[in-house]
């Protein structure tokens, strides 16, 4: 029997609404209950910079009303690559003093990971200098008993394969991986990058780019997402994330966007829940033992 997989929502994809000051989500408090009662989803995975303004008082407010909304923050990500290779001089002690920063708060939070960006370029001297950089930052993070997360970013991290190896030579059981089907689209081989990375991952973030007419999804499939995740046995959190694929041509993106409001937002995200719910749900008893007959 599979797994089963907790569909949780990247707050990001709510800045429209934050901006509208929705009277259903007119400020980031009320996005747990927002997110818990109109989306039906069950956590929330937050970028970092949504919390600038926000200080330890605030932040635990946040806590107390999603844990009153029952949808716990469960991942910070944070965007800003991060240098860990060049550890001196101030770009170093900001880096370091930027990740006991996010600790404390996810801590307030009661958020089990952090997710981080790397910066670095493809080089054998840049893979052995970053994972001892990475060493050093989990023991600071040791303290917060953290999960420190490594999402794909360009050079050294971009590769699915060249990133395990790095999660492996780091080592531990606090380090994994934070894919997101964006990413794994963007490697050319998208089953097989979320089937490398989907086992170190303890989240995975369900990029959504919008639907057609009929239903499919733009871009790539998610029926093809779910199915790399699922036949590694994956059984975490995939927190849906609409962000909408970049147009070049300003007329034909001008008239993609006409109309795309608030409602727009919301029913993107309802049907992403709904299709990825379908998808990652397992198949009843009575409809495997049909197949069989047939």
């Amino acid at each position: 029997m599979q797994p089963d997989i907790l569909l949780t929502l990247s707050a990001g994809s709510l800045r429209p609404l934050l901006a509208a000051k929705d009277p259903r989500c007119p400020t980031l408090l009320a996005v747990p209950q927002f997110v818990a009662t109109d989306l039906e989803l069950r956590g929330l995975n937050l970028p970092t910079d949504m919390l600038r303004g926000f200080d330890l008082q605030a932040i635990e407010k946040l806590r107390d009303e999603a844990d009153r909304a029952h949808c716990p923050v469960l991942l910070l990500s944070e965007e800003t690559p991060i240098d860990f290779a060049t550890r001196a001089g101030p770009l170093w002690i900001g880096a370091l003093d930027r990740l006991r920063r996010l600790g404390t708060a996810a801590s307030r939070l009661g958020c089990p990971s952090i997710a981080v960006r790397i910066q670095a370029p493809e080089t054998d001297a840049a893979f052995e200098a970053t994972a001892a950089g990475v060493k050093i930052a989990l023991k600071e993070l040791e303290r917060f008993e953290l999960n420190l997360l490594i999402a794909p970013n360009e050079g050294l991290t971009f590769e699915p394969t060249r990133l395990t190896d790095l999660i492996k030579k780091i080592g531990g059981f606090r380090i994994g991986s934070y894919p997101s089907f964006a990413d794994a689209f963007a490697t050319g081989d998208l089953d097989k990058a979320l089937r490398k990375l989907a086992p170190y991952a303890p989240a995975i973030s369900a990029t959504v780019r919008g639907f057609d007419k009929d239903g499919a999804h733009e871009e790539y499939s998610l029926e093809v997402c779910v199915g790399a995740i699922r036949s590694v046995g994956y059984g975490n959190t995939l927190a849906i994330d609409f962000a909408p694929a970049e147009v070049a041509d300003k007329k034909k993106s001008s008239k993609k966007s006409a109309g795309k409001g608030v409602v727009d937002l919301v029913a993107v995200i309802d049907r992403a829940r709904q299709q990825l719910a379908t998808l990652s749900a397992e198949p009843e008893v009575s409809e495997v033992f049909d197949e069989e007959a047939e």
